[in-house]
């Protein structure tokens, strides 16, 4: 079967460039790509990809890995890779915070960030096949697998949509966790182990994949669900067969063991079909089509000119018997002997001259057959893969029948009905193409490297260019970010097709399936979802204050949890509950407007802490105090939803855990009473955490039921009036707008930028309304986890979250227990979960 080319506006709307990102053109130094080039995209969204930089006397090359986010794609780590010869592979770990880099004289290396920073990477261990290059790489497997149901996208269980698979990680330690490690296919046949022991020892292993050793120019590595891995090599002929081979690893006696087995091979059809015998001479792609699908293989034969793309499929056939053989044996029942063949599932048409490949990540759930369901939800992005062209031109093929979904004409190639145009790029020298891609991990972006080094970052329509309705579009997008919800993955790339007018709904949408979760689940998945929604939230004018409250959402929570998880039972032998769960049943229960009542009910004696402890906590302490005195002097203006702190008026959850913390905070004061809240009062006798608490309790009694919120009373308002000539209302300081690329892409227009220049905010969409929150130069900063003033010029080293832009010390100035485990709970993740990248010193 061949495809029909899809031709037109609905094809190529279906893609379209959100930002490219060059080097700056230096006379004697420059970035030139390499050959080949290669690129890996984590699941946080975190791009690595190589150059070589070539000196001034154009002697010698330096091989660089480049590393970037996505959200800062200016900001490029770039670090001088150590490989002696040309880097043939790169490839992420299943948490995105590792890479593998392996090079042409068989030298692998494993990078890691350092201190937990998404632009500082070091070089810890690795791996060696003495002068033999390696054709591939991949992390053994973990044996985490989630398959989606596209079909079930409509289905209110998370459960449904989204099944844990049955697989087998490739090894195991005792107790059955998996071990890490790698596996390397090199030239010369040899496949190569490593294993990553806890003690940080590396255990590396290499046997031949076979008696008869052979070239291997290009291979792929799968793994099967009971915990093998398959290989397939082919020696770059298309004449020759495409083997596979079986790998099973073990350890024994402290040594790692390597068997291999040979599978059915296959050569491809346009070898054995008359008219194209001798076209294709070279097999220059072969890939499987996805890591954990042993079954289906991609191989692309090509000329000078052009090429052809074959998918294959595994199957177990039934092996016919001679008449003779069956009455001396019958076949009883399933006892027919089976055997496995591959056979070809579909082949394109002749095609330009494919450049690069790039499969897509996401896990659907499909059979070797589904050809029709496949094509009923041929909508859905995740079933496309990208082939990349010579003329510039990108496809996204169905990635089983190959069909054309959705097509991209770069700046050097022509559409099909532009003649005078085809006339002038045959004249205008060589044509700029991908020589490197891959899909993000929910098939919405693709990024692409060229032969000029440059990265190019392209949408792909949820919708594949067809007209679906807004509810359609709406589904796929919610669907997507309940995965990453689930996975943990970043959803940055889904971000990107949000438009200011979606944002109301899908955080609504987003509200009412997690609200469908069991309690468990919900619990698990708490801090995601509010993250989620503040990012979302900041990509419409009309919402960007509720990005503010999101944030102080995260901060509470997180306040909450460490707070109580310092109190301890007084005797060991107590109730299932623990203090902190019985605070919160009593806070709840008694209603009492005076926190001296609610105190009194309480065993005092679990909330004894060391008195530097709670000195310690005074910051943390300090900021609910803050945060409940802002929000009761707000209550007044409440009609004003763009008023950070608006939606904690109507929040009984969030009021409630304020309330439980004043107790908490009162009781402390007794033992402490510098470690309370510092308020500047006009009276002396005022007794500002009763009031405060007093008004507190009559808001929560508004709105402690979900389904019935009363309104304030207007004497709870004229109490609140009064507020601010009571007590001094303190400035909260709000996260800083986020200096990221998404608020500037959603005009749809082409953002042009340069490796290692941040750009200007010229053209941000919010970041006139955000003013009133956002500090002037030259004010004081501030470290937005410890709530401690840096100064307006800081001297500290900090880091800054690559997603919301709360900004914290790179080092701890604390040598207290409570502090330090408060500051460990961020040290790899911000709140919203968002990775860390260092700041200058200067940063504003």
């Amino acid at each position: 079967p061949s495809p029909s080319p899809l031709r037109g506006a609905s094809a190529s709307a279906a893609m379209d460039l959100a930002y490219v990102c060059e080097w700056e053109k230096k006379p004697k130094s420059d970035h030139c790509p390499s050959i080949p080039l290669v690129c890996a995209w984590s699941c946080r969204n975190l791009i690595a990809f190589t150059t070589d930089l070539r000196n001034e006397e154009e002697k010698d090359l330096t091989h660089m890995v480049h590393i970037i986010d996505t959200e800062h794609p200016w900001d490029v780590y770039s670090v001088n890779s150590g490989h002696a010869e040309v880097i043939t592979c790169l490839e992420w770990d299943q948490s995105g915070s590792r890479l593998l880099s392996a090079d042409a004289d068989g030298h692998i290396k494993c990078w890691s960030m350092t201190d937990h920073l998404a632009n500082s990477w070091e070089n810890t261990v690795g791996s060696m096949v003495e002068g033999d290059p390696v054709v591939a790489l991949s992390w053994l497997h973990n044996g985490v697998k989630l398959a989606l149901h596209v079909e079930k996208s409509g289905a209110s269980n998370f459960g449904e949509k989204f099944s844990r698979v049955k697989f087998s990680p490739s090894l195991t330690l005792f107790g059955g966790k998996p071990m890490e490690g790698w596996i390397a296919v090199t030239i010369s046949g040899l496949v190569t182990v490593s294993l990553l022991k806890p003690n940080g020892q590396v255990l590396t292993s290499t046997e031949s994949l076979c008696r008869l050793r052979c070239r291997v120019a290009l291979a792929d590595v799968a793994f099967t669900g009971g915990g093998n891995i398959v290989v397939a090599t082919s020696d770059g002929s298309s004449t020759s067969p495409v083997q596979f081979y079986k790998v099973c690893v073990s350890v024994v006696n402290e040594k790692c063991k390597i068997d291999t087995e040979i599978l059915p091979s296959l050569f491809m059809r346009c070898t054995t079909d008359p008219a194209r015998k001798d076209k294709y001479p070279a097999i220059t792609h072969l890939k499987f089509l996805a890591r954990d699908m042993s079954e289906q293989v991609l191989l692309c034969a090509s000329n000078q000119n052009s090429s052809i793309v074959e998918c294959w499929s595994l199957r177990k056939e039934g092996l016919p018997v001679n008449n003779i053989f069956q009455q001396i044996s019958p076949v009883v029942g399933d006892k027919q002997p089976m055997i496995l063949k591959w056979r070809i599932l579909s082949a394109t048409n002749d095609l330009d001259r494919v450049s690069a490949v790039a499969l897509p990540k996401l896990p659907i759930s499909l059979t070797n057959t589904d050809l029709k369901v496949a094509n009923d939800t041929k909508f859905f992005p995740g079933l496309g893969l990208a082939l990349a062209f010579h003329d510039g031109s990108v496809h996204i093929v169905h990635r089983l029948s190959l069909q054309t979904m959705a097509v991209f004409y770069g700046s050097s190639s022509q559409r099909p009905v532009d003649e005078q145009a085809i006339k002038r790029q045959r004249t205008a020298g060589p044509l700029v193409h991908f020589k490197a891609m891959q899909l993000s991990w929910t098939s919405l972006a693709l990024a692409g490297i060229d032969s000029h080094g440059k990265l190019s970052m392209l949408r792909i329509s949820p919708s594949m260019g067809h007209v679906l309705d807004m509810n359609m579009s709406l589904r796929h997008l919610l669907f997507l970010l309940e995965y990453c919800m689930v996975t943990g993955y970043d959803w940055w790339d889904i971000l990107l097709h949000v438009q200011p007018n979606m944002v109301q709904n899908l955080v609504e949408k987003l509200h009412e399936e997690y609200m469908r979760q069991n309690a468990a689940l919900q619990q698990v998945l708490s801090t995601r979802i509010v993250a989620m929604k503040a990012s979302l939230c900041k990509l419409s004018s009309s919402t960007i204050a509720r990005v503010c409250d999101y944030h102080a959402k995260l901060f509470l929570i997180a306040i909450s949890c460490t707070l109580k998880s310092l109190l301890r039972p007084h005797f060991l032998n107590t109730p299932d509950k623990s203090p902190g769960d019985r605070l919160t049943e009593i806070c709840s229960k008694i209603t009492d407007i005076d926190i001296d009542k609610v105190m009194i009910n309480l065993k005092t004696e679990e909330f004894v802490l060391e008195m530097t402890t709670l000195q310690s906590l005074q910051q943390l302490i300090q900021w609910v105090g803050d945060f409940v005195l802002y929000l009761l002097a707000s209550l007044p203006n409440q009609g004003s939803p763009v008023r950070p702190g608006h939606s904690f008026l109507r929040d009984g959850a969030s009021l409630g855990m304020f309330r439980e913390l004043m107790v908490v905070i009162r009781i402390w004061g007794l033992l402490k009473p510098s470690c309370l809240p510092v308020y500047t009062a006009t009276s002396d006798t005022q007794d500002s955490m009763s009031l405060l608490f007093r008004l507190l309790t009559k808001l929560w009694l508004c709105c402690r039921e979900e389904n019935h919120i009363t309104e304030p009373d207007d004497t709870l308002i004229d109490e609140c009036c009064l507020l601010p000539s009571q007590l001094l209302i303190p400035n909260i300081d709000w996260l800083p707008i986020n200096d990221g690329i998404i608020s500037k892409l959603q005009n749809k227009q082409l953002v042009r930028l340069q490796f290692g220049k941040a750009p200007g905010l010229v053209g941000h969409t919010v970041s006139s309304q955000f003013d009133a929150f956002v500090r002037a130069p030259g004010q004081p900063k501030i470290d937005h986890l410890r709530r401690l003033h840096l100064g307006a010029y800081p001297t500290e080293e900090c880091k800054s979250c690559t997603r919301c832009g709360c900004v914290t010390m790179l080092k701890s100035p604390n040598k207290v227990t409570a502090v330090k485990q408060w500051e460990q709970r961020w040290i790899k993740n911000c709140l919203c979960g968002g990775l860390w990248r260092r700041m200058p010193l200067s940063y504003s």
